[in-house]
């Protein structure tokens, strides 16, 4: 079994769900007494938000690739980074460590095109939603990403910062992220992008109208997959061959 390193405390709520499911997961596959062999590295999360806030990108990504090296030396064979928002800087880790990154935009393609979907709502933090870095690589994929309008986003965004990342959740929220999935499948999306970790805390499967992908549970099951040597780490959009489907079909946002 490969040693996987959790790059994680973005938020820490998020980070504990990493930990228990990759467990499950390997439990499950293996059977018996087996949990999965990993190191976690947790940051502290004000200093990230506040990277964040100021668009301190460079910074934030020097903050995690340290964090990551120490990953590697104590044993991590993967590195697994437990944020959607974070992969803005996924690149410098991808090419500043000599262990592979599990990019959880890829996990999350190769989940929905094997679905058979090809047009996609995606909600997360206002971050992720509005910047190109994550709508880009899911385009990549030859997917079709729709965002929710600007007011939806800056609800959803809200409620992840106010509420998820303190361990807050509201029947008032789901509410509310229910009616903006509702809106994003009256568009035309086809399957809906849980693409914040916390926002599987707060809806499921039977909130959305649609299919819906949530990144965490994917991101595990593909590192768990790779640890344990049953699947191979899900394709880059430089090595996948996407039959029927070609990337430049892909829309990288519509508002």
């Amino acid at each position: 079994m490969k040693t996987i390193g959790l790059l994680g405390g973005m938020s820490w709520e998020s980070s504990a769900e990493y930990y228990r499911l990759l467990n499950e997961f390997v439990r499950d596959t293996l059977g018996g007494l087996h949990s999965a062999r990993c190191v976690l590295y947790s940051v502290d999360f004000a200093e990230i938000e506040r990277m964040q806030a100021e668009a301190s990108w460079d910074e934030a990504g020097k903050v995690l690739l340290a964090a990551g090296t120490a990953l590697r030396r104590a044993g991590a064979e993967v590195l697994v980074l437990c944020t959607n928002t974070m992969h803005k800087v996924a690149d410098v880790l991808a090419e500043g460590l000599d262990i592979p990154l599990l990019h959880l935009a890829d996990a999350c393609a190769d989940a929905i095109i094997r679905s058979g979907i090809e047009r996609v709502g995606l909600l997360g933090t206002g971050f992720t939603m509005a910047q190109p870095f994550y709508r880009d690589r899911l385009a990549a994929h030859g997917l079709e990403v729709l965002v929710p309008a600007e007011e939806d986003r800056e609800r959803v965004h809200r409620i992840i910062y106010d509420e998820l990342v303190r361990g807050v959740v509201t029947e008032e929220s789901r509410q509310a992220y229910r009616e903006v999935m509702g809106r994003l499948a009256e568009r035309g999306a086809r399957g809906m992008i849980y693409g914040c970790t916390e926002i599987e805390l707060l809806v499921g499967p039977r909130d959305s109208p649609v299919p819906t992908f949530p990144t965490t549970r994917l991101h595990v099951a593909a590192a768990a997959g790779y640890a344990v040597g049953t699947a191979p780490l899900p394709p880059s959009p430089d090595t996948r061959t996407i039959s029927g489907i070609s990337p430049e079909a892909g829309s990288s946002s519509r508002s």
